[in-house]
């Protein structure tokens, strides 16, 4: 009964942790696009902060439970963009960056908090779901770099690549989400995820710490 309990309490926070991360991260791709003079995102309604906008039913359920997973891709017509390949890029990074930025802002939060030693009442509360907020969002951005489509490193790579590698590397687009599932289950993934995950929380603590430590 306990166990089962802890598992409520957990999914009161990972759920709207993961709310944030995918609508923030697919608002940030359509953004970007747009910015670089692409109208579709827009007119997809991609733009919008709404999720339901942005869902992917399979890769919202492995966010919840294995923390990383993917949501439904920003459709972008590069040909808006004056440097296609540069705009694909900056597109496809901008999902990733806003994960990242909002993992920061939650450890740099969580970290102030514990020096001001807040750590009773509701921020105890807020502490724990920043927690959350920060695992979520270091999960979904470097999860979307693994370069498999329809993840975004997929487009990053496929923006460097030279034209005829690049058409021989998207014959394989339609089995992405087939060896996606396959490498989540069988755990591959599971190792470097973990080690990349720690590692860049790390990072960000240390900064959090040393631009707290200046005041």
């Amino acid at each position: 009964m306990q166990y089962i309990i802890s598992k409520l309490i957990e999914l009161l926070y990972t759920i709207p942790a993961v709310v944030i991360a995918i609508s923030l991260h697919e608002a940030a791709h359509g953004l970007m696009s747009y910015k670089l003079g692409d109208p579709t995102p827009k007119k997809d309604g991609r733009l919008s902060l709404n999720p339901l906008k942005h869902f992917d039913p399979l890769g919202t359920l492995c966010l919840i439970f294995f923390h990383f997973g993917w949501a439904k891709p920003v459709m972008v017509n590069p040909y808006y963009y004056k440097n296609k390949k540069q705009g694909m890029v900056l597109v496809a990074l901008a999902g990733p960056f806003m994960n990242f930025l909002i993992a920061f802002i939650s450890i740099f939060s969580i970290t102030l908090i514990a020096k001001l030693t807040l750590l009773n009442g509701l921020w105890i509360y807020l502490f724990f779901f920043l927690m959350y907020l920060a695992t979520i969002n270091i999960g979904l951005g470097i999860f979307n770099l693994v370069p498999v489509p329809p993840l975004d490193g997929s487009k990053v790579l496929g923006a460097i690549l030279p034209s005829d590698k690049y058409f021989k590397y998207m014959q394989y687009e339609q089995y992405g989400m087939i060896i996606l599932v396959i490498l989540l289950f069988a755990g591959i993934l599971d190792k470097p995820f973990s080690l990349a995950s720690s590692s860049l929380t790390t990072i960000m603590q240390n900064i959090s710490v040393f631009i707290i430590n200046l005041f």
